[in-house]
């Protein structure tokens, strides 16, 4: 539901702007983008508050107030309230993702991590795939509001099953939280998910206050967090080489590939003229494939550790974005589906053993840390991946020859202005894919260099970090 809901409102923004009589691009931009930025700001308080807690009160919270921002969303009578209500989700969708692979690290053996990692990323790859076109079903079929009170029945049945089927994790009543480090880490966040989302429609100026207040913030969380006994984040963490390493290989992979699902829309729609329908279509086959695989990659990883597999990964997903780089046209059905099946081969030999081996080096008493940290390297690699390929594409006049492709083959232009729009749409894709695969080999080499795995923290980890900082 957390991946989903992420996704699959921009199809309904038309409507909801129709409804609330306000422009598309206006506020109604912030349906979605508010529910982005409270993810973004919180991920890292609410896991370590899981280590401290324990794991199912914050997940059995994030359901209920998940519950509660979806009822409302559905029952909202102005767009500012569905805002609010967003928001609302947002924290409940936090409460969700921060400990999500905390728990299914604390219920299976490191030998088998691999595996259970691996169908989890089945789930974010079909809401990947499913968001869209779930979306428009629902608009055209039933109206908007449905799209959030899908949720609550599903809600309700996963409150249910929560309770029966998690055990209490130990909670460490004698630690505390860290409440100045965690509303930096917020506003930080906060402010540069805003900076990355409105980087496109921004002046300089209110881009770069943006910017220079969520750097600061992060800069003044770490230096707290850095004399705190009880940090939000433990920066010793990144000591590790593991740890270190797929954190910023999983940022880098996100910042490469995620980039694919905004610039191909455009190629579909716009070069080749495909409908809403059959793009949604076409871009199926790089999900599709990462669920089939992302399973059995974290089974291999079980038995051969996730170097390899990592690097080799962001390997082929490279290979993939040269190959559609390569794309014009002229290009076949049969060669885009090729392109992306490769891509997402890469992917999910990638993501599966990634996670497994940030898990496994984790401490045991951090592991909530851990989850939200690696959700929050996903999140922010997203938010950056759209704004480069924008940034991009729009600069090597990729956007405008799209725009006036558009006119031009409605019939008012003439065929040698329809040749040469083309030619420069291509020039800005294929420079847009060039710049991601160069980031995604990038990323191999960081996956490569992460050195031995430790197979399990014992448990008294966390707790001799705390008393060595004192």
């Amino acid at each position: 539901m957390t991946a989903l809901d992420a996704s699959i409102v921009n199809i309904s923004l038309p409507s909801i702007s129709a409804t609330f009589h306000t422009p598309i691009g206006g506020a109604s931009e912030w349906v979605v983008i508010a529910y982005l930025v409270v993810i973004a700001a919180s991920l890292l308080s609410f896991g370590r508050l899981s280590d401290v807690v324990g794991r199912k009160p914050v997940w059995m919270a994030g359901l209920v107030v998940f519950t509660l921002g979806s009822a409302w969303c559905g029952a909202a009578g102005s767009l500012a309230q569905l805002i609010v209500a967003r928001i609302l989700q947002g924290f409940g969708g936090a409460l969700i993702f921060a400990p999500s692979f905390a728990i299914i690290t604390d219920a299976f053996p490191p030998t088998e991590r691999g595996r259970a990692l691996g169908l989890n990323a089945v789930v974010f790859a079909i809401a990947t795939s499913l968001g869209p076109t779930l979306g428009a079903l629902i608009t055209a079929h039933l109206t908007w509001r449905w799209v959030f009170y899908l949720n609550v029945p599903i809600s309700v049945l996963a409150l249910i099953a929560s309770e029966r089927v998690l055990t209490a994790s130990d909670a460490r009543a004698r630690e505390q939280l860290d409440v100045p480090g965690a509303v930096l880490l917020a506003v930080g966040f906060a402010s540069l998910t805003l900076a990355l989302s409105f980087s496109a429609a921004w002046g300089w100026i209110r881009l770069l206050a943006c910017v220079v207040v969520g750097i600061a913030s992060l800069i003044a969380a770490g230096w707290i967090d850095h004399r705190s006994p009880y940090p939000i984040v433990d920066l010793a963490l990144f000591r590790d080489r593991v740890v270190g390493s797929a954190l910023a290989s999983m940022a880098v992979a996100m910042l490469a590939l995620f980039a694919v699902g905004f610039v191909l829309p455009f190629y579909f729609e716009q070069l080749r003229r495909f409908s809403v329908v059959e793009s949604g279509m076409l871009l199926t086959p790089l999900p599709l494939t990462m669920a089939i695989v992302a399973p059995v990659s974290g089974a291999m990883a079980d038995r051969l550790g996730s170097r390899w597999l990592t690097s080799g990964g962001l390997a082929l997903a490279t290979l993939g974005l040269l190959l559609l780089a390569r794309l014009d046209e002229r290009s076949t059905v049969p060669d885009i589906v090729a392109c992306l099946v490769l891509t997402g081969l890469g992917q999910g030999l990638f993501q599966s053993p990634n996670a497994r081996a940030l898990m496994n080096a984790a401490p045991s008493g951090e592991q909530g840390q851990a989850s939200s940290l690696y959700a929050t390297a996903r999140v922010v690699g997203q938010s950056l991946s759209v704004a480069l390929a924008g940034t991009v594409f729009a600069a090597l006049g990729g956007a405008a020859a799209g725009h006036a492709l558009l006119v031009a083959q409605s019939g008012s232009g003439a065929t040698e202005d329809v040749v040469a729009l083309q030619h420069a749409f291509v020039t800005g894709f294929r420079g847009t894919l060039l710049v991601c695969a160069a980031i995604a080999a990038g990323g191999a080499l960081v996956a490569l260099v992460r050195g031995a795995e430790r197979s399990v923290w014992p448990a008294t980890a966390s707790s001799s970090r705390v008393l060595s900082r004192r």
